[in-house]
This record gives structure tokens, sequence and C-alpha cells, in this order.
């Protein structure tokens, strides 16, 4: 069983950032939506707390979102890099629009669930999808992770089979977390 979360909200999702492996602190509402998904993932695993482990991607955004989690799960965190986000290369940190500007043509023809894989020197969807599959085939205890949108895509995907364009097309809430077991992924929020 696996609880997988994403990161609270940042100051440059708020921007329309693409933060890829760079970083930006926790808004206001992002320390509320960690807090939240904290109380609900504590009262999910219940009296099972030692059960689990607790794998946080290395990043700051993360990083932050996990020790508000562990005021209400008290877990040790073991940083986990298969959990990062895709980077996107020289992407990391841009808009759609200075993507635009900067590499003119390079989104053309791609759509809100395609382009990330369009970088010149970012990671591959095949490469992504290993790393994530490499860290799932490893999981033998009840996990929670904290990860990010794209990679939590690309998790939830993997794990329930499915194809690059149904991985891609998945929500991504930061308002709660995904219960994957039993080869299903419900959303707890």
């Amino acid at each position: 069983m696996i609880y997988l979360l994403r990161h609270g909200e940042t100051v440059w999702n708020m921007a329309g950032r693409f933060q890829g492996q760079k970083d930006s602190q926790l808004t206001p509402r992002g320390i509320e939506q960690a807090d939240e998904a904290g109380s609900l993932l504590a009262n999910a695993i219940r009296g099972r707390e030692e059960q689990f482990e607790l794998h946080v991607s290395p990043l700051g955004r993360t990083r932050e979102t996990a020790a508000r989690i562990v005021r209400s799960v008290p877990l040790v965190a073991k940083d986990e890099p298969r959990l990062m986000e895709v980077t996107v290369g020289l992407w990391d940190g841009m808009t759609h629009y200075e993507i635009d500007m900067e590499y003119p043509g390079a989104l053309k023809g791609a759509d809100a669930f395609d382009w990330f894989f369009r970088s010149p020197n970012g990671e591959t969807f095949d490469d992504a999808c290993s790393r994530v599959a490499s860290w799932l085939s490893e999981i033998s205890a009840p996990t929670i992770a904290v990860s990010h949108g794209l990679t939590g895509r690309l998790i939830r995907g993997v794990y329930l089979g499915l194809s690059r364009r149904e991985m891609l097309k998945l929500p991504v809430p930061q308002n709660g977390f995904y219960r994957l077991s039993d080869g299903e992924a419900d959303f707890i929020g």
C-alpha cells in the first residue's frame, strides 16, 4: 500500500512556472494543504503508523510538505531521489510564454499534457517512467510518498498500467492524496 502525496502549492505554481528540479517555497495555501493532508493521512492510518515508511523527494517543496505532515504522522523521512520531479532541463523554472519566446516553435503542436518531454535536454518520458518503476518495484512495506505533480502522474500511471497519454491526463490535486492498493488508485481528500 502506498499513500502518494503531492507537495502543497508553491509560489511558482501560482505564477505558472514549471518548477522541474528547481524550487520555490510553499504559499500560505500550500502550508494549509500540507497540514490538511497530514490530518487526513493520520486518520487514514491511525493505529498502523509504525508499519509505514516515509519516502520524500529531496527537493525543498516536498521536504517542507513532509515536515508539516510529520506533525500529524510522526515518521522519519527518507530522501528518495526517484520521487523527484521530472526535469525539463533548461526549461525548469520557466513559463510556457518564456519557453515559447526563448525556444520558438519548440511547443508547436504540443498540448497541456505532452509538452513536458519536448525540452532539448530534459528527462525523457521513458527515463522518468523507468525511474518511478524502479522505486515501485522496491516497495516492500506500506509507504507514504511525498512527490510532485508530473512524477505523481507517472507513479500512478505505471502502477495502474496506463498508456502514456492516459498517465499524462491524470489529475494532480494538492488538496488530498492517492491510496495505491490492490491495483487501484483512490483519491482521499
